[in-house]
């Protein structure tokens, strides 16, 4: 019984065959398929459930079923007339990665576990916190599932960073409501991690914005002001770098001034935009980055690597620890005597897969200039696509050097129902993707170019 699991060499190399042919199938000719399905959920429950596990199906079977099912039943987020939020096409050293991380399967929890697998996520972390400009010496951070995780560890970073006796007491031990700053088109990753910390998303202070959707500077300080003069205690300031919406860049030398002025720590969410930190011509964009104290950095975003591979990066080395250290009498002690960080007392998470592989496998394939390349390439064919949107009567409500275009009809933008009618019939029409986003208060077309291919 114990061999079934695993079946023959033989067999074993018989359906890996299979799968590899029938993922090249669909990754060779995904721009062949719709980009998005019919969606009957009637049908896709039963197609789901038409299997009662009683009786098994041949691997080759269960293989063929399961990708069929993703095949039909899915927005093929990899076709190149896929112009929606930031989920591109994994490129093949990222699915690479994946294969290799299921197959060895190392445990992250402890360092003496994986070793190789925990130094190559170290040399990750000080290879791009340099990137931003942070001081090799100091810098610290951990790879997380997403950038929502990410974006956590930011808040708990922040609270234990404030509250020295927060991992102690929590909330309840805090004399004054904390209260955090973020713009009104920041990431609501931000209040559920609120939620989720017990203060509550009353405690987060959506600050509106100015006309290019960046945080209206202005009315912060009046925010914090108020705050202050309430007794709240104000102790996180968020920036982002590359909105969702319309790829609004905050003005990050502006809040890092802020910041320091209130004793905050400032936190960017460059979870989309971080990339352009890689390009030169997009790189002065982000001045004001490395005096932040932490960043949220997405890589299954621009850099095109499979869900999900975030970054928490942090210029404070010890601050990690503070937040997570804790001690254990069943966890392994194999590296005792080596001056080492246990990834378990480093993070949100305990056991976890060995995410920065697919970053780091990219990176020896493609290198720093193969996704300079990348990034370059989209920002032109974005450059494009709003010139051209331009010169056919559109009219561009966004303002970003990013590959994001939020665009609507001059002559009918004082009818809600122009865009979402629009939007509603290109998806139909399967040929291709795009979304409704509201820019002041007017419903618009968004399109992104969001993969490699795309041009």
């Amino acid at each position: 019984m114990s061999h079934t699991f695993d079946l023959s060499p033989s067999q074993r190399a018989r359906i890996f065959r299979h799968t590899i042919e029938c993922l090249e199938q669909y990754y060779a000719h995904t721009a062949d398929r719709p980009v998005s399905p019919e969606l009957d959920a009637e049908a896709i429950i039963r197609e789901v459930e038409k299997h009662d596990f009683i009786q098994p199906l041949s691997p080759e079977q269960a293989v063929d079923q399961v990708i069929d099912g993703l095949s039909r039943y899915a927005v093929h987020t990899p076709h190149p007339k896929y112009f929606g939020l930031f989920n591109p096409r994994a490129n093949l050293g990222g699915i690479l990665a994946d294969l290799i991380t299921a197959t060895l399967n190392p445990q992250m929890a402890a360092w003496s576990h994986a070793p190789y697998a925990a130094e190559v996520e170290n040399y990750l972390v000080r290879a791009f916190g340099e990137r931003f400009g942070y001081d090799p010496a100091t810098a610290d951070g951990v790879f997380a599932s997403g950038g929502a995780e990410a974006n956590l560890t930011a808040l708990l970073c922040a609270l234990n960073h404030a509250f020295p006796d927060f991992a102690r007491w929590g909330v309840r031990g805090l004399a004054n409501q904390p209260v955090l700053y973020c713009s009104a088109e920041a990431h609501h990753s931000v209040n559920k991690a609120a939620r989720m910390v017990g203060l509550g998303y009353a405690a987060v202070r959506s600050i509106p914005v100015d006309k290019h959707l960046r945080m209206d500077l202005p009315v912060l300080e009046q925010t914090i002001a108020a705050d202050q003069a309430a007794g709240h205690q104000p102790f996180l300031l968020i920036g982002t770098a590359g909105t969702t919406g319309g790829g609004a860049i905050d003005s990050l030398t502006s809040l890092a001034d802020i910041a320091q002025r209130h004793d905050l720590w400032f936190h960017v969410d460059a979870a989309y935009g971080g990339a352009a930190i890689l390009d030169p011509q997009l790189q002065p964009f982000l001045a004001g980055i490395e005096r932040s104290d932490s960043i949220t950095f997405d890589a299954h975003k621009w850099l095109s690597v499979p869900m999900g591979a975030s970054m928490f990066l942090t210029s404070h080395r010890d601050i990690l620890g503070q937040t997570f250290r804790i001690t254990t009498d069943y966890m392994p002690k194999d590296a005792g005597e080596l001056t080492i960080t246990d990834p378990f007392t480093h993070s949100v998470q305990w056991s976890r897969r060995f995410i920065g592989l697919k970053v780091y496998l990219a990176l020896l394939i493609y290198g720093w200039d193969g996704y300079r390349e990348v990034i370059a390439g989209q920002t032109a064919v974005g450059a494009y696509l709003k010139r051209r949107l331009g010169e056919d009567g559109w009219l561009l409500m966004n303002d970003t050097p990013f590959p994001i275009a939020c665009f609507t009809d001059p002559y009918r933008r004082d009818y809600p129902a122009c865009a979402p009618g629009l939007v509603q019939k290109i998806v139909r029409s399967r040929r291709s993707w795009i979304s409704v986003y509201p820019v002041q208060g007017v419903p618009c077309l968004r399109a992104c170019i969001t993969n490699y291919l795309t041009g």
